[in-house]
């Protein structure tokens, strides 16, 4: 991981960590960032310019976007907390489909906008 991923890494965390949102702080152990346009041109991954599972923030574009790694951190933040029900959760709605309505509206993806800043 360069410097400036794992510096804007530690300030997506303090900004979380501001929020209580979870028992216990998000923890970077293990957290990657990896840079992979390829996945995002999949269809169902078109639309999205990141993407995280409970280790890795897959970003479709090199720009360390602070915003967005908030995002995605806390998507890992509530990977670490409920992995099961997070999961289970972007099934219905599915995350591909084309109707975007119940996708924005899922607990956690509403979380992690709230968290990051960005417009409901």
């Amino acid at each position: 991981m360069t410097r400036a991923e794992r510096e804007v890494l530690e300030r997506a965390k303090a900004r979380l960590d501001a929020l209580a949102l979870y028992p216990t702080p998000v923890r970077l152990e293990g957290v990657r960032v990896l840079v992979v346009p390829r996945l995002f041109r999949l269809p169902g991954f078109r639309r999205f310019r990141g993407y995280a599972t409970r280790h890795l923030i897959l970003l479709k574009r090199p720009v360390l976007d602070e915003q967005l790694i908030v995002h995605e951190l806390c998507h890992v933040w509530q990977l670490q907390h409920r992995p099961l029900r997070v999961w289970l959760s972007y099934l219905r709605p599915s995350t591909f489909a084309r109707d975007r309505s119940a996708y924005r509206r899922n607990r956690y993806e509403a979380e992690a906008r709230r968290a990051a800043g960005q417009a409901p």
